[in-house]
């Protein structure tokens, strides 16, 4: 099981075109601007641009001397032109299929115009535009997985790297004669590989998986994933079924499906728009974190951005039934970005019906920190860069996730993932994504 928890917890894991200046005619009576400091004494403010849910739990988010940073409104972020021009080229082209399966998907945006109230499918269409949203390569990260209960850190974590490959519907223009995948005739959607570092007792501990083309279209033809592990206990490779995706990890309160509020396969699932709206939400972090300082103020229970800063975003918000009668979840409502398709909360519900865990996120902004850490992946090693450009993709404009936070609100445990070094740059060459991507190259670990 404790494999598990590292394998469900890093399938990871996603320029400024225009900014909009707050006032108040962006939202008639918004009762905060641009560059306001709210304090736990005025948190009353923010209770109409906040989830429901998230509101009525406020005590695991909100707390004595918190300083919440009021950001832009509405601000574009765009994504890399390689993308926005897939997105143009293939406009119109992609189709929903058999239970709402992705069909004549090529790359870009699958679905530029969406119509909430109009169109039956359109919380399948927003599920698509979310998980074939820009990030990149895939990612490239460092990654810390912290447990928690009741505000107290257990001793329980794990430490390593982590990196994804899109081995199909690539944007760079090289790969056009391949009908934008890496390798011809390739059937894998991406390739992730896991690698722990701590504590000592895990180290060592290597993760492949696979997920499939198939897994895009009818229930009747998907493909589940593919996953291998190398446990250096056995000293050998084990498959692992990942068949049942939603079953919860022991000691943690994800399951391998809340990573990014959802990271399952779209077609296992009944999707609906319930509406869009206006939402406060941590978007573009301020700081560095973790591991270049320890400064970073969790809150008490360990589970609070609230001392960061927050942006009014434009929402879809939809909600996902599970077509499988074994799901623990009745339902889970998921905030959207309208923009980016990042995702900003998501609130999982019993088989009661009744809340159970609320997922929230913070971003990182590619361009925003251009010469302003320490971290650098330039292979020329120029100090500074944290997430430089590549053939095809000069300038990446990518935002980022660089935490997931799960809270179990019916029993106060939870969950923190943080990843740094967050990129999505591709490894140098084809030799070198191959034999990355090769499951012999777990048996290093022998």
């Amino acid at each position: 099981m404790r494999i598990w928890a590292l394998i469900f917890c890093l399938a990871l894991p996603g320029a400024v075109l225009a900014q909009e200046k707050a006032s108040e005619d962006v939202v008639p009576g918004v009762p905060f601007k641009e560059g306001d400091v709210v304090g736990f004494e005025e948190i009353d403010k923010l209770k109409d641009y906040l989830p429901t849910e998230f509101w009525e739990n406020r005590e695991y988010f909100f707390y004595e001397g918190m300083k919440l940073e009021i950001g832009p409104f509405f601000r574009k972020y765009g994504a890399a032109d390689a993308y926005n021009a897939m997105t143009a080229k293939f406009d119109g082209q992609t189709k929903l299929g058999k239970d709402d399966g992705l069909e004549n998907y090529t790359g870009g945006l699958p679905f530029t115009k969406i119509d909430c109230k109009g169109d039956p499918q359109a919380g399948a269409k927003i599920i698509w535009n979310f998980v074939r949203a820009w990030n990149g390569d895939g990612a490239l990260s460092n990654w810390s997985y912290t447990y928690w209960d009741r505000g107290e850190q257990l001793p329980l974590y794990y430490e390593g790297t982590a990196k994804i490959v899109n081995l199909k519907h690539r944007v760079e223009p090289q790969y056009a004669d391949s009908g934008y995948d890496i390798f011809p005739n390739e059937k894998r959607l991406m390739a992730f590989g896991i690698e722990v570092e701590a504590p000592f007792d895990a180290r060592g501990i290597l993760v492949m998986s696979y997920r499939y083309k198939a897994a895009d279209g009818a229930l009747d033809q998907a493909k589940n994933d593919d996953t291998w592990v190398y446990v250096p206990d056995l000293r050998r490779v084990r498959r692992i079924s990942t068949a049942q995706r939603t079953d919860s990890v022991q000691g943690t309160d994800f399951t391998m499906d809340d990573l990014r509020s959802f990271a399952g396969i779209p077609p296992q699932y009944e999707w609906k728009c319930l509406g869009e709206g206006k939402f406060l939400s941590p978007f573009n972090t301020r700081y560095l974190a973790y591991p270049y300082t320890d400064t970073y103020n969790f809150g008490p229970y360990g589970f609070s951005y609230a001392n960061d800063r927050w942006e009014m975003r434009e929402a879809w918000i939809i909600r996902f039934d599970p077509k499988n009668d074994d799901h623990p979840y009745h339902h889970k409502d998921i905030y959207i970005d309208k923009e980016t398709f990042e995702p900003l909360y998501s609130f999982a519900y019993d088989r009661k019906k009744e809340l159970w865990k609320i997922i929230w996120h913070n971003h990182r902004y590619s361009e925003d920190w251009k010469g302003k850490t320490p971290e650098t992946t330039d292979p020329k090693g120029k100090s500074g860069v944290w997430y430089p450009g590549w053939e095809g993709v000069p300038e990446p404009k990518d935002l980022r996730i660089i935490s997931d936070i799960i809270v179990n609100v019916q029993t106060g445990t939870g969950n923190r993932i943080e990843f740094w070094n967050n990129h999505g740059m591709p490894l140098a060459d084809k030799g070198k994504i191959r034999r990355y991507i090769d499951i012999g190259r777990l048996n290093k670990g022998r």
